[in-house]
């Protein structure tokens, strides 16, 4: 199988790098090479020092783009998990990685704010923690991604299965070995998002 990146973006607790770790066993249950890019792996050890300005912003998602781009031409499937909430630098690394596939994990802010897990929209509200992305930094929101799964409404499962429908009905992967079916709404849904991006 050819290497692809599979671009997560969505705001924070909106279940990016949940979805991107159950996505990389499942891959490499398949017998795919496999390397997850984790947003806050990334800021530790590849962009520690940057802030979070929006040229800040952009140089972290660059050097995200740049490494996910060497391993999927290379032959991996290389899955990053960052907000990156500008829209024209995704569209950057759209024209820059290897057979670029965005998946837009969307929530609401009300249903976020209710979760908030780490506490980090309270203390933004309170302007503990200035720019933080749907606050007081704007999230631009994927106008045409290739995948949009919603954890408002669907269960991990629902979206992971989703995102696995597109992958195969792209031929990006193989089938999964239970022979699992997807619905008929998800394939539907999979071959239109095809068509419209003029794959097939």
């Amino acid at each position: 199988m050819k290497g692809f990146t599979l671009w997560f973006t969505g705001l924070s607790g909106a279940g990016k790098s949940t979805l991107a770790e159950k996505i990389e066993e499942e891959l490499l249950d398949r017998g795919m090479k496999v390397e997850l890019l984790d947003g806050d792996e990334v800021r530790t050890n590849l962009s520690k020092g940057l802030g979070f300005s929006k040229e800040d912003r952009d140089t972290n998602i660059r050097r995200i783009g740049y490494v996910a781009n060497l391993l999927s031409r290379n032959g991996c499937v290389s899955i990053t998990a960052a907000i990156s909430p500008y829209a024209s630098i995704r569209n950057e690394m759209r024209e820059k990685c290897t057979n670029f596939v965005e998946v837009y994990c969307e929530c609401s802010l009300d249903e976020l704010e209710r979760r908030d897990v780490k506490g980090l929209y309270k203390k933004a509200r309170a302007g503990l923690i200035k720019n933080f992305t749907g606050i007081d930094d704007p999230y631009e929101a994927p106008e045409n991604p290739e995948v949009t799964v919603d954890s408002e409404k669907q269960s991990e499962e629902e979206s992971l299965d989703t995102i696995l429908a597109y992958l195969e009905s792209a031929g990006l992967i193989p089938a999964g070995a239970d022979g699992k079916a997807y619905s008929a709404e998800q394939e539907k849904d999979s071959v239109s998002r095809l068509k419209e991006k003029g794959y097939i």
